[in-house]
């Protein structure tokens, strides 16, 4: 069991719930009717939190949960600063807090910006891209991707201009890459050392890369990620805030990401 934000705000739920349920029995039992003017203040408070935590718990569990990008591994898709909203049904129903499936919905498509955690340490979420499908072949030599030995299409857009906590990334080559029909935006940096290697992937795991191609913490270094890992699919872009560039990054609220 993890002890992440959803198993605290389960516990919310459940002694708050338990505060203001069981003041309503112990009134049913002494048959006595509510009076609100003299409640204690510790059921106040769970009656006027119980419902409010109670949403937030289920709509996080099973609808959309936020996620803050807090790195540049997946840029120039993502930037640093973008708060997004992930899909938890799309890949299933799972329950909150033990996260085991009860219904399968759909699986992980070639191209998908998926949320997971780490397999190295579960209590941390990554976002990254979505490369190789249970049963593929994937290879990266010399900066280029290859799936099931087919080369994937690049085409340059030209030299990388970074904004905001991004800059760094300016002079990377900006490429148009087409994911056997998911066109998307990477960088490359042609410069700098990259790891190299040819993987078949598992049945039941994915193979996971970041867009910013130099500078992403993937499945090249650390392996791929088990279905059970997955916590949802990345859909939308609600706000972008960045001091570094130009606050509330305006043109970027509303993005619906693929």
């Amino acid at each position: 069991m993890d002890y992440d934000f959803s198993f605290f705000l389960f516990v919310a739920s459940v002694v708050t719930g338990t505060i203001w349920g069981g003041y309503l029995l112990y009134l049913k039992s002494k048959d006595r009717k509510f009076d609100e003017a003299n409640e204690p203040i510790a059921v106040e408070y769970a009656r006027s939190f119980f419902p409010i935590v109670l949403i937030v718990f289920l709509l996080r569990s099973f609808l959309a949960e936020p996620f803050r990008i807090p790195s540049a591994s997946m840029m120039p898709t993502l930037l640093i600063g973008d708060f997004l909203l992930v899909n938890k049904f799309t890949y299933g129903i799972r329950l909150p807090v033990i996260n085991k499936k009860i219904l399968e919905i759909n699986e992980p498509a070639r191209g998908d910006i998926v949320v997971f955690r780490f397999p190295k340490d579960p209590t941390v979420d990554y976002i990254k891209r979505v490369i190789g499908l249970p049963g593929d072949k994937v290879a990266y030599y010399n900066k280029k991707l290859y799936i099931n030995d087919a080369p994937v299409n690049q085409t340059s857009l030209g030299i990388y201009q970074g904004v905001g906590q991004g800059q760094d990334m300016t002079g990377s080559e900006h490429i148009e890459e087409n994911l056997m029909g998911v066109e998307h935006s990477i960088l490359i940096r042609n410069d700098a050392p990259t790891v190299e290697g040819s993987y078949v992937i598992p049945q039941g795991n994915y193979f996971v890369m970041g867009d910013n191609r130099d500078n992403s913490n993937d499945s090249r270094y650390w392996g791929t990620v088990p279905e059970e890992n997955l916590v949802g699919k990345a859909f939308f872009l609600w706000m972008n805030w960045d001091w570094d560039y130009k606050g509330i990054g305006f043109g970027r609220i509303g993005t619906v990401l693929k």
